[in-house]
């Protein structure tokens, strides 16, 4: 029995308590570095899209990748005893600080959507290369499908054999590419992304804790990033003193996505969460396509500003 199902209420209390306040003091230096650079959301720049009325400082996604990495690093051999390996852990992070160097040059120099896009490509690339990935589907009658029809062995280490296994990776790469970009399209309102991100992460925690999961460790990583959300959320509920920006929104998504494949690949609990978020981007981008712009190309027609504009809080 591994020593994070032995101790786990008081490490799930140790997590949240630690992550959160990384995350909340973090987000402090982070914001005034912020604005001492000039580092800011100005609503002018988008007056149809934008809700404050004076300038936001970004990169507040640092602070919450912060508050996450920092509490995996410390709790890294409880992390990693038991189902977790540490290539995924690894792989996770890896991923996560590409998310948050191509998300903080975006706020920075506000890249090209056909730049903006590689990092999270690559991301998804470094997770699923460490071993995170959907080996079958099953359907709603019981029945599965394999992924793991077609594969090839790259290279064997430590005489472990690394394989390219066609569907299953192309398939975690484009589940997670969904997930990143449904909680960047989501990014609209204060507290928006950190609340659900919050709500998915104790969701999938309770998930991998119990019966018939029963991963400990899976639920001590998704404590942090829960915990990593409600400190930040602090700093980001209404009105918002920072914002996540675009490293932010993005690792958010990607970590919900990537929890949901580790834990048992149960893609539903994460489809819980983020199915309207999914479900808006899709439209959203379909109407984009629909009228000859780009995808990528901000407007106010996502649900929640539309909720809003409704005068709904």
């Amino acid at each position: 029995m591994s020593t994070a199902f032995v101790w786990f209420p008081q490490l799930a209390v140790l997590t949240l308590i630690s992550s959160a306040v990384l995350s909340w003091a973090l987000a402090g230096l982070i914001r005034r570095l912020a604005l001492r650079q000039g580092f800011v959301d100005h609503p002018e720049a988008a007056p149809q899209r934008k809700v404050h009325t004076a300038p936001v400082p970004l990169l507040g996604g640092l602070a919450l990748f912060g508050g996450f990495a920092l509490t995996s690093v410390f709790l890294w051999n409880v992390l990693t005893a038991g189902y977790l390996l540490p290539k995924h852990l690894l792989g996770l992070l890896l991923a996560g600080a590409v998310l948050m160097i191509g998300g903080a040059w975006d706020d920075i120099k506000n890249l090209k959507p056909s730049r903006q896009i590689l990092f999270p490509l690559l991301a998804c690339v470094i997770v699923v290369a460490s071993g995170v990935d959907i080996h079958e589907i099953t359907n709603p009658f019981g029945d599965t499908l394999s992924l793991e029809t077609i594969s090839w062995i790259i290279f064997t280490w430590q005489d472990i054999p690394y394989r390219l296994v066609l569907w299953a990776d192309l398939f975690g790469i484009l589940w997670l590419l969904a997930t990143t970009y449904a909680t960047k399209f989501l990014d609209g309102l204060d507290g928006l992304v950190a609340g659900v991100t919050a709500i998915g992460a104790s969701a999938i925690a309770v998930l991998s804790y119990r019966a018939p999961v029963l991963q400990p460790e899976t639920a001590l990583v998704a404590l942090c990033l829960a915990g990593a959300a409600v400190g930040f959320l602090i700093w980001n509920r209404h009105p918002a003193k920072i914002f996540l920006g675009e490293s932010g929104s993005l690792f958010c998504g990607f970590a919900l996505g990537v929890l949901a494949i580790i834990s048992g690949g149960k893609i539903a609990i994460a489809l819980l969460v983020l199915g309207v978020p999914l479900l808006d981007a899709a439209w959203v981008i379909f109407k984009r396509l629909r009228s000859g712009h780009s995808p990528f190309v901000g407007d106010s027609e996502h649900l929640h500003q539309r909720l809003f504009k409704l005068g709904l809080t």
